[in-house]
C-alpha cells in the first residue's frame, strides 16, 4: 500500500548503523521539518547533531530532501554539512530521484526518512526506495496545513508498532 511505511520509528536517532545494515540501507534521504527539528526552529538538538555525526562517521550517506524553500533549507543544510534538494515537491518522486542520481546512490539501498505519510512515505514509495516514518517532533507547533493531515495519518498507522517497540 502506498501509504504504509516500510518501517516506523520513534525518532531518527533510532536508526543506528547496525539497524540500517540489518534492513539493507546505507543512504538516508532526510526530511527536515518535524523530522530533524521542530518546524519553526533554526537548529537541531544536540542529540540529533550527535546522530548525524555518528552516521557520517559510520559511512552512511546523508542528503536532505525537503519541500521547504531553497533559501530556507540552504543555510540549514550548510550548518550541518549535508547536501540538499529543495524544494523536493514531495509526494512526487523527483526530489528523491535527483538526490539518488546526484549522489550516485543505489535506490534499493536508499531510504527516505520523514514524518508525514502523505508526502514522505508516498514520495519514497513512488521513487522505489525504502520508506521510514518517524514520529513528528512537536507536531503541535506545525502550521495548520501540516496538522490537518495528522488524524488521517493516525488512521493509516492504527495497529502499526514502531520498530523500536518490536525490538524490545
Amino acid at each position: 500500500m502506498i501509504f504504509k511505511p516500510h518501517y516506523y520509528v520513534e525518532s531518527v536517532t533510532s536508526l543506528t548503523r547496525e539497524r540500517l545494515t540489518a534492513i539493507g540501507v546505507n543512504a538516508l534521504l532526510l526530511d527536515v521539518d518535524s523530522t530533524l527539528k521542530p518546524y519553526h526552529a533554526n537548529k537541531i538538538s544536540d542529540e540529533i547533531a550527535c546522530w548525524i555525526n555518528a552516521q557520517k562517521m559510520a559511512g552512511v550517506c546523508l542528503c536532505l530532501v525537503s519541500n521547504g524553500h531553497f533559501l530556507r533549507i540552504k543555510p540549514f543544510a550548510e550548518s550541518i554539512g549535508i547536501p540538499f534538494i529543495a524544494p523536493a515537491m514531495k509526494p512526487l518522486p523527483f526530489g528523491c530521484r535527483r538526490a539518488i542520481a546526484d549522489l550516485k546512490l543505489e535506490p534499493k539501498r536508499t531510504a527516505l526518512v520523514g514524518d508525514q505519510i502523505f508526502t514522505d512515505v508516498m514520495a519514497a514509495k513512488l521513487a522505489g526506495i525504502v520508506s521510514i516514518l518517524v514520529k513528528p517532533i512537536q507536531p503541535e507547533k506545525e502550521p495548520f496545513y501540516a496538522r490537518i493531515k495528522r488524524p488521517f495519518e493516525r488512521l493509516v498507522l492504527r495497529g502499526m508498532k514502531t520498530l523500536d517497540s518490536v525490538d524490545k
